[in-house]
């Protein structure tokens, strides 16, 4: 996957030539020091970043995102905002990947995103109309109709939880005062983010969605970006990541009655609101 550097949103932690320079400087002298005894304990660095690391949200233990799917540009990122979008709204650019959550001092947070596969996505203006916490799920007519060996099973719902395809939250897009059916929502699918696979709604890790659901007041305007639009702002990303085929998943294996006789619900009292 070919992911460019951006420099208009230089990501946390980064290495200025400054930083760099104290980290060697820093390596010299721990070269100096005495030796630690092998007996001493070695330190082992995590695999993920601290943004992604693990999360305790509703009663849940969510784990970290591996750094395998963190790599290059395909993370949070803060910095100036280039695109079109007014300040005070989400702007999404299906075509380069990103989520835009634009700031009223002209900075935006930019997460990475899974999107719809080809033909599979809203675009233009809508409004998010409502948001919330461990949603349940259940599939549209449409996706029934047309993917009924992907969806078929599941055309009952799947409830709020760990098992909820729309992850720990979700976000409502609506146009002329109607649901769309489209959403802005979790997911544990993480190969899928940074890539299009999704039946056409935009995918965000847990950590990354909780996040934004933090920071979001309601109503909001959304733009999704056109083909035309995306190349205009960010034609350095544009067409980043590939398209992947529906992950299916049985609705005996996801749904069956001794697992989810197990299952917790959401302790919506205990949501991490300091993320």
């Amino acid at each position: 996957m070919n992911m460019p550097a951006t420099p208009s949103l230089a990501p946390s932690g980064h290495l200025t030539r400054r930083s760099f320079g104290a980290l060697l400087l820093a390596t010299s002298a721990a070269a100096c020091a005495p030796q630690v005894p092998e007996s001493a304990p070695v330190a082992v660095a995590p695999d993920w970043l601290p943004e992604y690391a693990p999360l305790r949200d509703a009663g849940y233990d969510l784990p970290a995102i591996p750094l395998q799917f963190t790599q290059g540009i395909n993370r949070r990122m803060e910095g100036i905002y280039t695109g079109e979008a007014p300040p005070g709204s989400i702007d999404v650019d299906p075509y380069a990947k990103f989520l835009y959550h634009v700031k009223l001092d002209g900075t935006a947070t930019r997460y990475p995103v899974g999107v719809g596969r080809q033909g599979r996505t809203l675009s233009g203006l809508a409004t998010i109309q409502d948001k919330r916490a461990w949603p349940g799920w259940t599939p549209t007519a449409n996706m029934l109709r047309t993917e009924p060996e992907v969806y078929g099973g599941f055309r009952n719902g799947v409830p709020g939880g760990l098992r909820s395809p729309l992850g720990a939250r979700a976000l409502y897009i609506h146009r002329n005062g109607r649901d769309t059916y489209y959403r802005v929502h979790g997911t544990n699918d993480l190969p899928s983010i940074g890539n299009s696979g999704s039946a056409g709604c935009i995918r965000l890790f847990n950590q990354d969605i909780i996040h934004l659901f933090n920071n979001v007041d309601l109503p909001m305007t959304i733009n999704i970006r056109s083909e035309v639009e995306s190349l205009r702002v960010d034609p350095e990303n544009y067409n980043r990541g590939v398209e992947l085929p529906p992950t299916i998943i049985s609705a005996d294996e996801l749904l069956n009655s001794e697992a989810v006789a197990s299952d917790r619900a959401p302790d919506l009292s205990q949501l991490a609101s300091n993320f």
